[in-house]
């Protein structure tokens, strides 16, 4: 995906930056940051919210036999990815930051560890099962995809004069 705007900064570090950033956003639903990054980090963020949407229902149920203890062989379904959704799960993975889900205050650890066995990449978990069925949702109540982010400007920062906004999640 092309970055547009220079930003001040080398290619790699600016297109690190970007997903970074596209990260944080879709993690805690808003950032703060300058006008510039925000266009190019809503950018991004919409294409992988897209992405997530147009493919969180592409599923496939799978039955194997296993054994008991008493050596009895019953079937159990699992429910698998799609080979859309895998290949799109794959994507996120390799552009976003994989951020990891943190203890809150007051949780005993066994719960935190109860809360987080089964997840592996949190980010995108939280992609298919929180978002996207909310976006998808959305697009089809208001008969259009797209504009899952809002800029609100702030206003200049002190001391180097830039155009801060908030960047979030509709």
């Amino acid at each position: 995906m092309a970055i547009n705007r220079k930003l001040g900064k080398r290619t790699d570090i600016r297109v690190q930056m970007v997903y970074s950033q596209a990260s944080e956003l879709l993690w805690h639903g808003k950032i703060e940051t300058t006008v510039d990054r925000a266009k190019e980090v809503r950018k991004v963020a919409e294409k992988m919210l897209t992405l997530a949407i147009n493919t969180y229902e592409d599923t496939v149920t799978v039955t194997k036999q296993k054994l008991n203890q008493k050596d009895e062989k019953f079937d159990v379904e699992f429910v698998n990815d799609g080979p859309k959704k895998l290949a799109a799960r794959r994507k996120l993975m390799a552009s976003l930051v994989d951020l990891q889900e943190v203890q809150a205050d007051k949780e005993k650890k066994a719960d935190f560890k109860k809360r987080t066995a089964d997840v592996k990449h949190p980010l995108v978990e939280k992609m298919f099962r929180e978002y996207a069925p909310k976006y998808a949702k959305r697009a089809e109540e208001l008969g259009q995809k797209g504009g899952y982010t809002r800029i609100i400007k702030l206003g200049a920062r002190r001391g180097d004069d830039a155009e801060m906004c908030i960047l979030e999640l509709v």
